[in-house]
């Protein structure tokens, strides 16, 4: 027998958007090379691991490249797989021990709700070749435990960037969050989200930048809901919601496809 592997779009609701997650539900911890080797065959932003443990699961995330320690959309994709397939009730709440600490995720209609941990940015002098690599001229620039954190002048100015991938990918961080107040009434503000140092050039939805996202546009913008949109060539839609120290993130998500490992 192989081990079912399940591929979704997340945060959006129609195929081949969004951002596509692997999802892999195990009886037991698998050797950590199968892991690495499994994510790199996939060949996605991130693959999931789950594996029972305490009346939930242990998550873990892998790129082809790297193991982080917090992905949204992977989570997400992991959430709507354990329900899509009977393996949460539909009242269920899905819960995950993760190298971030537990994750919660409720179903709220044809949307997925997760509880994550904020991680707010502080202001922080940029990297002397930032500005030149992305093509932008920043207005503010953050930092927080993962990311930099970049404001830009416009919308318009962020979606017609073409970053210097070489360059970003030598900065000591995750990634590259980049964002800018929005140009249409639907959304509150986009972003886009770079992370060439951890094998992903531009990643198509990023949960994880909006738990540094909704902290910002917060201060900013005097609210604590918005509707987010990460302006990728796949394009991506986050719900988000911050209350103290947690940032609420909400999303749709689509099974693509469904296979067997057999190695």
């Amino acid at each position: 027998m192989g081990i079912a592997i399940t591929q979704v779009d997340a945060f959006t609701s129609k195929p081949f958007a969004g951002n596509p997650a692997a999802v892999c539900i195990l009886p037991k911890p698998p050797e950590e090379q199968w892991m690495r080797d499994v994510a790199r065959e996939m060949n996605l932003s991130e693959t999931s691991f789950l594996v029972p443990q305490d009346g939930g699961y242990n998550l873990r995330w892998l790129t082809p490249a790297v193991e982080v320690d917090l992905c949204g959309h992977a989570t997400l994709a992991a959430a709507h797989v354990l329900w899509e397939d009977g393996l949460l009730a539909p009242d269920a709440q899905a819960r995950f021990h993760t190298r971030s600490g537990l994750l919660l995720a409720d179903r709220q209609g044809d949307w997925i709700e997760m509880d994550c941990p904020a991680k707010a940015e502080v202001a922080a002098e940029p990297p002397p070749d930032l500005a030149g690599a992305l093509g932008l001229t920043p207005v503010y620039v953050g930092r927080n435990q993962f990311d930099y954190l970049v404001e830009v002048e416009s919308a318009a100015a962020l979606r017609g960037a073409h970053p210097d991938h070489g360059v970003l990918r030598k900065l000591p961080v995750r990634g590259i969050i980049v964002t800018a107040r929005s140009d249409t009434p639907e959304f509150d503000f986009i972003s886009r989200f770079f992370a060439p140092g951890s094998g992903i050039d531009e990643d198509p939805a990023t949960g994880s930048a909006h738990v540094c996202l909704g902290p910002y546009w917060s201060k900013r913008l005097g609210k604590s809901e918005f509707m987010a949109y990460q302006a990728s060539a796949r394009g991506g839609v986050v719900r988000v919601r911050c209350k103290g120290e947690r940032v609420f993130l909400g999303g749709q998500a689509v099974t693509v496809l469904r296979g067997e490992l057999v190695g």
